[in-house]
């Protein structure tokens, strides 16, 4: 029994030291006023818009995209310094940045960074954060305003061409939902199908 307890709290301990990297944005006023993206080391990710939300959504980042936002934390220290500018700018929302792993958690704030490396992570979280919005929107249209499921696909192909769509994966269930069914409007079946096979040729 003994034994048991040992292996079990050994493998709590590497659970706990895991490395993970978590994105806060708290932005009254702005859509959404609120949003979190958690991403763990395997490539598994989170993203909500309510810091009480017990649902979120579950994606998963590929191995080249999650290796490169590590590396970044790398490049920052895992967040042991400041990386707010301290210039008078705009405010364009209260940031976060965290670091959870062997060293322990460490976190930093900030309103607007100068910092290269600081502000190419930045960017990765933002892509998906527009990637999940992109996603709760195509999955709105699909279920509820077929008659959009068009426009939502287009809006997903823009993306996609400005290079700003990550996890692209999650969205073929939906894309080949409307490719496949009759309910749609020709044009919409047509381009998910079309992007369906781009994003699988692309892998």
């Amino acid at each position: 029994m003994r034994h048991l307890i040992l292996i079990l709290a050994a493998g709590g301990a590497l659970f706990a030291q895991t490395p993970r990297l978590s994105f806060t944005k708290s932005f009254p006023g702005s859509s959404p006023a609120f949003l979190e993206i958690t991403v763990e080391r395997s490539g598994d990710a989170m993203y909500k818009e309510d810091p009480k939300d017990e649902n979120p959504l579950k994606f998963k980042l590929s191995e080249a995209d999650s290796a490169t936002m590590f590396a970044l934390a790398d490049k920052l220290d895992h967040f042991s310094r400041p990386l707010e500018s301290g210039l008078k700018v705009a405010f364009m929302g209260a940031k976060t940045f965290r670091y959870e792993g062997p060293g322990g958690a460490k976190e930093t704030k900030f309103n607007y960074s100068e910092d290269l490396e600081a502000k190419t992570l930045l960017d990765w979280f933002e892509r998906i954060a527009e990637s999940e919005r992109a996603y709760i929107d195509l999955e709105r249209a699909v279920r509820f305003d077929k008659l959009g499921v068009n426009d939502s696909i287009l809006r997903l192909e823009v993306a996609r061409n400005q290079k700003r769509l990550i996890a692209e994966d999650q969205f073929l269930p939906f894309l080949d939902r409307v490719a496949k069914s009759e309910a749609y409007i020709n044009m919409a079946r047509t381009r998910a199908s079309a992007l369906a096979e781009s994003i699988r040729a692309s892998k």
